[in-house]
This record gives C-alpha cells, sequence and structure tokens, in this order.
C-alpha cells in the first residue's frame, strides 16, 4: 500500500489521476511547493522607508519580525519607483545585516600594511585635527587680485550617493561656513 501512495506522488502518475494530462494544475506541485508561504507572511509589521543607494528615492517596504528586517521589498504605492528596485536597492537588506558590514571604524596609517581598529571618538577628533590644520594652514583671507575670498582651496568634499538631499544641503552649508569651495555630491542619475 506504501509503494502504491509512493507512486501516485510522482508526477506523471498525478497528471493522469488528477485529470491534468498536460501538467499545468495540482498536479504540477510538488508537496513542498503547495505548503510554501511568502517571507513577508511571518513579519510582525511593515516600515516604509527609501533606498538609501542614490538621488531616484525608490520607496522601499521593510518588513520585521522580532524586531529584526527579514525582507525589503519595493513600495508599489510609490509615484516614483511604483514597487520597483534597481539590483542595488532589491540587496539593501545586505546593507543593513550583511555578513562583511563592517560594524567598527577601521584606520590605516600612513605607509602601513595592516588596518587596525580606533573607537568612533578617536577617528572623529583625528577628522577634526585634519580638517582644521588644513584650514589653517591653506586659509585665504584674499584673492591675489585683493578681493575678499575667505575661503581655503585645500579641502574638497565629495558625497555619496547613499546621501539624500537634506543631507547633502546641510553638508554643504556647513562646508561653506567653513571656507571650503569645493563641495559636490554624486547624488544625481
Amino acid at each position: 500500500m506504501k509503494a502504491l501512495r509512493s507512486l501516485r506522488e510522482w508526477p506523471l502518475v498525478r497528471q493522469f489521476a488528477d485529470g491534468d494530462p498536460l501538467g499545468l494544475g495540482q498536479s504540477a506541485q510538488s508537496n513542498r511547493s503547495k505548503n510554501l508561504a511568502p517571507r513577508i507572511a511571518s513579519a510582525d509589521s511593515v516600515t516604509p522607508s527609501i533606498c538609501p543607494y542614490c538621488a531616484v528615492g525608490c520607496a522601499q517596504l521593510a518588513y520585521v519580525k522580532d524586531g529584526a528586517v527579514i525582507q525589503i521589498e519595493g513600495d508599489p504605492a510609490s509615484p516614483i519607483s511604483r514597487g520597483r528596485l534597481c539590483p542595488k536597492g532589491s540587496a539593501s537588506k545586505s546593507l543593513h545585516d550583511g555578513s562583511l558590514r563592517e560594524y567598527t571604524v577601521k584606520y590605516r596609517r600612513p605607509y602601513g600594511t595592516e588596518w587596525e581598529e580606533l573607537s568612533l571618538d578617536d577617528a572623529m577628533d583625528m577628522i577634526v585635527d585634519r580638517f582644521v590644520s588644513t584650514r589653517d594652514a591653506h586659509w585665504q583671507d584674499e584673492t591675489p587680485e585683493g578681493n575678499p575670498a575667505r575661503r581655503t582651496l585645500a579641502i574638497g568634499n565629495l558625497g555619496g550617493a547613499t546621501l539624500d538631499n537634506e543631507e547633502n544641503y546641510l553638508m554643504k552649508k556647513l562646508l561653506s561656513a567653513l571656507g571650503v569651495v569645493q563641495v559636490e555630491n554624486q547624488a544625481r542619475i
């Protein structure tokens, strides 16, 4: 009887027994595929978000279960992306919890061959010290023609594509106030 039951599980036998000779209906489903459920079915909540990779601003839905993101998909209600995401946007869950994500500040000293970990406070202090010393060393009160300049040309800033308009706006305001005139970002398509 068990052998007959196993024979009944074969797709070809199911096709004829279920009246589905072309195998386009239920007979084409395996037991595993009959029991599949979408990844998002077990989510506790859904949080709307924006893809961080470029300036397009595609809307995303982050599905959360037990406080952890389990899936990120495009938001079909978005007039910008209409539920679609590019390959980078589709893989943005790995940006959140990928195995290669760094959680510490890494620093390689000049002429060094190895990376070392720094505390965030030490790294920020290094950046500020270098910024202030470069600004002081290359400050121009006036142009060679004698016009007011109040700037430094020794520092430039290139914002990344993951910054949104508001972040770029704040960076531009801060850097302009500090006398940096070479400020750009790649948040354009």
